[in-house]
């Protein structure tokens, strides 16, 4: 049975394959997670004695098949649990990630199936992230790109944002800029900031290059797979 830990380092490894490409370097899961690079470097080693994961020397980590099923089955709970936070015990979007992380570890497939079930089978959690289908297939999200790529005068759809950091969350919140919003790009200052109007509400917001570093965005005539759940 793996430790709640092993479980987290496969979910972050997992989501560092999918931003960064495989293999994965110590130094980037340290910096994820909070640990020191000693301490990930020896749970490394247990995650690839247990075969959940390949090390290449001075490159890096990559998980293996097995690897990617316990990484994809620790998303599908977390990312529901945040979706029933949000949907059924008014929590704002911008608390559930820390509940999640609690919980994901200790729910049953039971459990599971009727969380799914009552929130209707959704694709995405109130950040916009895809939730792994119950046969765990990794979730499609390619052709989404992110905001600090785009250009003054690019129309797009938001579609997922970073659940890491609650005051960046109630930022977005307040600006408009969630899931499933249509946005513009009307200023990016030579300092990094990206000020976006939000078409809806024919609103303007800057934004932190850091912070669009983080939305994921398509042009509006690609929609975002799923729905989101509207932030509380």
């Amino acid at each position: 049975m793996l430790s709640d830990v092993m479980e987290d380092y496969l979910k972050a490894i997992y989501t560092l394959q999918l931003e960064h490409g495989p293999p994965v370097s110590t130094s980037d899961i340290a910096e994820y997670l909070g640990k020191t690079p000693p301490t990930v470097t020896s749970m490394v080693g247990k995650l690839e004695d247990r075969g959940l994961l390949d090390r290449e020397k001075y490159k890096g980590v990559e998980l293996t098949g097995e690897g990617q099923t316990v990484a994809l089955e620790v998303l599908r709970h977390h990312r529901l649990l945040e979706a029933y936070l949000t949907e059924h015990l008014d929590y704002s979007w911008s608390e559930v990630h820390d509940e999640a992380d609690a919980l994901e570890h200790h729910i049953s497939e039971e459990f599971e199936r009727r969380v799914a079930a009552a929130l209707g089978e959704p694709k995405v959690d109130p950040h916009g992230d895809p939730i792994p289908s119950a046969d765990l297939t990794p979730p499609d999200s390619s052709g989404m790109t992110a905001l600090v790529d785009h250009e003054v005068g690019d129309q797009l759809v938001v579609c997922r944002v970073s659940d890491r950091d609650p005051e960046e969350l109630e930022y977005l919140s307040e600006a408009g800029v969630t899931p499933g919003t249509t946005i513009e790009i009307t200023d990016i200052a030579p300092f990094g900031m990206v000020t976006v109007r939000v078409l809806d509400s024919d609103r303007e917001q800057s934004l932190p290059e850091a912070v669009a570093q983080t939305i994921r965005v398509r042009p509006p005539d690609e929609s975002c797979d799923g729905e989101g759940v509207s932030p509380a």
